[in-house]
């Protein structure tokens, strides 16, 4: 783990903990449930924010599926057997990274910050300092759904202990719940439209990466489809996050476009 990461999730937590803290100590509705002793949803709040802590941690530190050398595949056979990779047909010809020399499997890329091929690869993102690919993506929507709704609720706790005034005594002591409640309206916009965006691409069987450079990548170049991945919405879903093992692509790739697999 980097510098650059533990900073990262090292913030990420600390303004979790500070904002969830504030709306404890302030006088909002949660504050005032606990006081009545009624501490059933304080208790789930604190619990849903734990949770997003820790999908958080999980989604940032995990495998997102780096595609490991030939050397390494056959150490971890023994090591591992429990992980299945996919075996691409022999016939078909899988390119070299130019960047770390691996045979690279179709829709893997390379990240320059990772210094690694990245199975499915969607996206280097910066606020998780790792990559979302085929391995992590799925989690990755669970973290953004429970994000989510912790952030939905935190907003309306912080709006439940606004009462507005027009007067320098008020702001001074509603300036943390205003602020926070700001914060919290960006935040959700930003995760809202991240997670609809990331379930349409998911529903076409596209990642971001594809998307945006559809016209830059061969394989989507030369195919004579539009997305010679995409099964249709059901089963673009069902792969997506029920599937449990890695996806051999080559195969839907040439059986979509006719050619003999």
């Amino acid at each position: 783990m980097g510098a650059g990461g533990r900073w990262v999730r090292a913030a990420q937590t600390l303004l979790s903990g500070a904002l969830s803290l504030g709306l404890f100590l302030h006088p909002t509705e949660l504050q005032q449930q606990e006081e009545r002793g009624e501490l059933l949803q304080p208790l789930l709040f604190v619990l849903l924010v734990l949770g997003s802590v820790l999908l958080y941690f999980r989604v940032s530190l995990m495998d997102p599926g780096f595609v490991k050398s030939e050397e390494e595949a056959k150490a971890g056979k023994s090591e591992e057997p429990s992980i299945v990779i996919p075996q691409v047909p022999g016939h078909i010809k899988m390119r070299r990274c130019g960047y770390c020399l691996v045979q690279q499997p179709m829709r893997a890329k390379h990240c320059q910050l990772c210094q690694h091929c990245v199975r499915r690869y969607d996206h280097h993102c910066p606020w998780i300092e790792n990559c979302v690919g085929e391995k992590n993506h799925p989690l990755f929507i669970v973290y953004l759904s429970v994000q989510l709704v912790v952030l939905l609720w935190g907003g309306h706790i912080a709006w439940s202990g606004l009462s507005f005034e027009q007067s320098w005594d008020w702001l001074q002591h509603n300036i943390f719940l205003l602020i926070s409640f700001l914060l919290i309206v960006i935040f959700t916009t930003v995760v809202l439209l991240l997670l609809l965006s990331h379930l349409y691409l998911i529903s076409c069987n596209t990642t971001t990466w594809e998307f945006m450079s559809h016209h830059r990548i061969s394989y989507l170049r030369h195919s004579e489809l539009e997305n010679p991945f995409d099964q249709g919405i059901i089963l673009n879903l069902w792969r997506f996050f029920c599937s449990c093992h890695l996806t051999v692509w080559e195969k839907i790739y040439y059986h979509r476009n006719n050619e003999p697999v």
